[in-house]
């Protein structure tokens, strides 16, 4: 089974118990473009991967690697 970026955020944002406009403050991006990532709408750039990775307390790999499987 493939994992699309956005379902990835949505899961790891969700194991947080975070809310969407709660990601995007502590990543620095606009809600909107935080909800178009995760419906699959928009593909983030490396610097608004690394800035989402960020805030949830990870790395880029660890953030990319599910969607390797």
């Amino acid at each position: 089974m493939e994992i699309s970026w956005g379902k990835q955020v949505r899961e790891l944002r969700q194991k947080c118990g975070w809310s969407q406009e709660f990601l995007a403050a502590e990543a620095g991006l606009n809600i909107n473009y935080l909800g178009g990532i995760e419906r699959g709408e928009r593909n983030p750039s490396l610097k608004n991967l690394a800035k989402i990775a960020d805030a949830l307390g990870l790395t880029v790999p660890d953030l990319v690697e599910p969607l390797r499987r």
